[in-house]
């Protein structure tokens, strides 16, 4: 039976962002040609890149042009971000990599983390390649912060949000955020880290990030982590939060599928079991390793994420990833949500044989009372939240536009 209760966390070590890089980038692509310094090149090593750093006190980047007001004394280390205001953060022209992004922010409530958007441009694309509420790019998607570590996030303590993804672009980059908010966010302090290149290989490609929730999702139908995207590239992982929309808070029990290069009906890839997609098994309590965890786990809250660094998925002309929308439970406590008019559909079952047997085929419109006894797969409804990343031949991604925060928040405590 899954049953998110919480365990005491086993933490991991942070590697440096440098094994990324050869990890992160296609396999036909030098290590050398993806920045003469990333990856795994020896530190001793020197290389013809120019390293810069954007913030408030050099957002653009500009050779001997930081730390000039208050003379140099801490001048201009952060700014307020006013309601419906957009700060942009780099605006830098030329081919490059970003490698490190930091970001930290005064008000850190469930509303600012859900309302600040972050949006990331590559090569004067109309549309952003990365669309997303700040909490939730950074990992912390359930509205609150947490401290952690990942290979490619962190929040030490729980106050600020790291990305060590490699970005590169070719032409130009630009990085904004947007207060969507109705409140004034007094301080927003931030770096973004990156090198300047001349010579970037042809086949690198652009990184993105897509933003999805439904609430409520629906009965028999999974979740569209990533809706389908077309061209080359690699999906690199997710961050997740399910959340029970009952009183119940039975667990999550829904897999993972992977639908690659033209498939429709089903999946190249597809796993067993929500827990079992991050590593865990018979339930997941709170861990954080280097590429998966799950940062909240109780009978009403699920925050899990995956990242596919050293099991790459790349894909050909097209990719889409969903989540199975299956809860598990005891039938009595599926019977009790029935009749209270909770929708659920059961689709299988571990019915005292220690394994799954499937139901739909010979049952496809079963009711939990209806069912035999035992612990029960079910299709019910949830209120899940998503972001997806991943690298793309291309700077757009033909999404849907991230909703504006109202729409986006609708429904939240």
């Amino acid at each position: 039976m899954t049953r998110f209760a919480s365990r005491p966390r086993r933490r991991a070590k942070l590697p440096g962002f440098l094994a990324a890089v050869s990890l992160l980038l296609p396999a036909s692509v030098p290590l050398e040609a993806a920045g003469e310094a990333g990856a795994n090149a020896e530190l001793y090593r020197m290389s013809s890149e120019q390293t810069r750093w954007a913030s408030f006190e050099n957002p653009l980047g500009i050779k001997g042009g930081g730390g000039i007001e208050n003379q140099g004394a801490k001048g201009d280390p952060e700014q307020e971000v006013r309601p419906g205001e957009t700060k942009v953060l780099m605006d830098v022209r030329g081919g490059g990599i970003i490698r490190r992004m930091w970001m930290t922010i005064m008000d850190k409530s469930p509303k600012m983390l859900r309302g600040f958007r972050l949006e990331i441009y590559w090569d004067d694309a109309r549309t952003p390649a990365v669309s997303a509420p700040l909490g939730c790019f950074f990992g912390q998607c359930f509205g609150k912060m947490t401290r952690f570590e990942s290979e490619l996030f962190s929040s030490p303590e729980g106050r600020s949000f790291n990305c060590y993804i490699p970005m590169p672009f070719r032409k130009a980059a630009r990085v904004l955020v947007r207060n969507e908010t109705d409140s004034l966010q007094r301080c927003l302090f931030y770096d973004i880290d990156y090198t300047l290149s001349k010579d970037m290989p042809r086949d690198a490609l652009y990184f993105h990030a897509s933003w999805r929730r439904q609430n409520p999702t629906q009965l028999g139908r999974d979740f569209e982590i990533l809706p389908r995207v077309a061209g080359k590239g690699r999906f690199l992982g997710a961050n997740v939060a399910v959340a029970t929309i009952n009183p119940f808070g039975v667990g999550v029990e829904g897999a993972v599928k992977m639908y690659l290069d033209g498939d429709t009906a089903h999946p190249t890839l597809v796993g067993t079991g929500t827990e079992d997609y991050i590593g865990d098994g018979w339930g997941a309590g709170v861990f954080a390793h280097r590429y998966q965890g799950c940062l909240e786990a109780t009978d009403q809250l699920l925050a899990f994420y995956r990242y596919h660094v050293p099991d790459p998925i790349y894909f050909h002309t097209d990719c889409r990833v969903t989540l199975q929308q299956i809860m598990g439970g005891e039938k009595d406590a599926l019977v009790k949500m029935a009749q209270a008019g909770i929708p659920l559909q059961v689709v299988g079952g571990d019915f005292g044989k220690g394994r799954i047997t499937g139901l739909l085929d010979a049952h496809p419109a079963l009711k939990p009372q209806d069912a035999p006894e035992g612990f029960l797969n079910a299709y019910a409804c949830f209120d899940v939240t998503a972001t997806a990343y991943f690298y793309l031949d291309s700077p757009e991604n033909g999404l849907p536009p991230l909703p504006a925060f109202p729409e986006r928040d609708a429904g939240r405590n």
